[in-house]
């Protein structure tokens, strides 16, 4: 990239001092704004109506000591019982899209297609109806973190038959809805799913059995995905002519420095952290990138394992995994600083295959969340490496957030959006292929293990009254006003329409009644 493009990006970025860029640049009118959440953070409702139990209801029943505040998903924000004020908050922002997960023991409680839960089923019947009545696109993820709990009985994602049990529970919910839906996400994040639930106990079912079933788990994750992939590419796109992608976490990483140890430590740590699930789908070779095969095979032989313990994919899992989706689904949320370690991690372990040490400026703003820092430019160097390594895909952001204290005068979340939209802007000019825009979230919600201390919503859910009462925060205003002008500019909202305790927002006058 020329040398003037780059000034300009770390211009519009604030990270050269003295140069400014006045260019007013526009979403395109095609381009989707969108709001996410997930079954388990918002819906509650846990046992009712036939649902199944799943790993995170047990996870959080048998360790509530993890949660600081104590909170679990049984009650959430209570969506269950008030999807209709959900899709009007939707409304009143204005969005193309809402992404929300199916809960797969609401809808099959053993986890088997052999047990179909009708009550659970109808009330994503419900959501989706009143979206579609107003116009909204349902963008479905089929996986986001809660697995029934009896499947992980035998096993969970470190049992291969998971591929099989995810293709069956992938067609009932085709077969139900891919006449109304036409954005699916097979995934959510395969690296929490496993390297936090399987090779840690961060995350359920808290498996912690470090750098073994976690990378069984990537295996299994990415070739249940392309099962469901090629599911509907072979029985349903024809007829519905629907999308379907995998999200993945592609956060970014610069190293601290320039010297050589720290860019390659950094290097390498890319291909761990992103490259294992983009390269698979996205890269000429449809394989686990070869740094990656390297590292964990020669640390597998000298740990005593006699084989590497990185499973291996065969041709015929290279070729159902290559291409086998229609967009990328990239969830950004922050950068870290990466500089190579030489201490002692547990072995074998992620940890000590990757080998690296993190940090994070401290001149960047910092979130409630202690792990999240602002750093605009990293969403503009993460799409340009992966337009650099995997030519150009389609790319749909499906999540981008910010976590906050309780509160509705939310101006770092404001700003962090402005600054990150930007960035995408610039992306946008300078070839990234971006259809959408996915703000996380809709409304707080539970944070997993972090509970209800990390506000993460556009509207404030007071979690003490008894309907969950939601309020606009001025980050949903803001939101409404980028969507409607498609700019991105320095309007905020006057402090009285925040202050109002209670107040919904007038509906946009992109959803006004039917």
């Amino acid at each position: 990239m020329a040398w003037t493009a780059i000034i300009a990006a770390l211009s519009i970025l604030g990270l050269v001092e003295g140069w400014t860029d006045t260019k007013i640049r526009r979403f395109p009118d095609s381009f989707m704004f969108g709001v996410g959440s997930a079954a388990y953070q918002v819906e509650g409702a846990w046992n009712l109506d036939g649902k199944g139990e799943s790993i995170w209801d047990r996870f959080l029943h048998e360790n509530p000591d993890l949660v600081p505040d104590g909170t679990n998903g049984d009650v959430a924000s209570d969506s269950y019982h008030h999807y209709k004020r959900d899709v009007e908050m939707l409304r009143e922002m204005g969005v193309d899209h809402y992404r929300f997960s199916i809960s797969w023991p609401r809808v099959m409680p053993s986890g088997f297609p052999n047990q179909i839960n009708e009550q659970g089923f109808q009330y994503y019947d419900n959501l989706i109806n009143e979206l579609l009545t107003y116009k909204i696109e349902p963008m479905v993820t089929l996986y986001h973190f809660d697995l029934p709990q009896r499947l992980q009985d035998l096993g969970g994602w470190a049992n291969p038959l998971s591929i099989g049990w995810c293709e069956d529970y992938a067609r009932v919910v085709f077969d139900r809805y891919a006449s109304k839906v036409k954005y699916w996400i097979t995934m959510n994040q395969p690296n929490s799913i496993c390297l936090e639930g399987y090779g840690d106990s961060i995350m359920a079912p808290g498996v912690d059995m470090k750098g073994i079933a976690d990378y069984i788990c990537i295996k299994n994750v990415l070739l249940a995905h392309a099962k469901a992939y090629r599911l509907y590419e072979r029985e349903y796109k024809s007829k519905y002519n629907g999308f379907v992608g995998i999200s993945v976490s592609v956060n970014w990483a610069n190293p601290i420095n320039n010297k050589t140890e720290n860019v390659q430590a950094t290097e390498e740590y890319r291909e761990f952290s992103i490259g294992m699930y983009l390269n698979p789908i996205w890269s000429p070779y449809g394989d686990f990138p070869q740094v990656v095969k390297d590292i964990v095979a020669k640390k597998s032989l000298k740990q005593g394992f006699f084989k590497s313990r990185l499973p291996t994919l065969s041709a015929e899992e290279k070729k159902l995994l290559k291409k086998s989706a229609d967009f990328l689904g990239m969830n950004h949320y922050t950068t870290m600083l990466v500089k190579r370690s030489f201490q002692q991690y547990p072995s074998p372990s992620y940890q000590d295959d990757i080998g690296v040490e993190f940090s994070q400026d401290t001149n960047w703003r910092g979130a409630k969340s202690s792990w999240l820092k602002s750093y605009a430019f990293g969403i503009y160097k993460a799409l340009l490496h992966i337009n650099q390594n995997y030519d150009y895909p389609l790319i749909i952001i499906t999540e981008h957030g910010w976590s906050t204290n309780a509160g509705l005068w939310d101006q770092s979340r404001v700003q962090c959006m402005k600054d990150y939209m930007r960035a995408l802007l610039l992306a946008m000019e300078d070839g990234s292929r971006v259809a959408g825009y996915t703000a996380w979230s809709l409304m707080d919600n539970l944070e997993w293990a972090s509970g209800i201390s990390e506000r993460f919503g556009l509207y404030e859910v007071d979690f003490d009254s008894e309907d969950k009462k939601r309020t606009a925060r001025e980050s949903a205003l803001v939101y409404r006003h980028i969507i409607e002008e498609r700019v991105v500019d320095d309007w905020t909202p006057p402090r009285l329409d925040i202050d109002i305790s209670g107040r919904r927002l007038k509906r946009s006058k992109k959803n006004t009644e039917l």
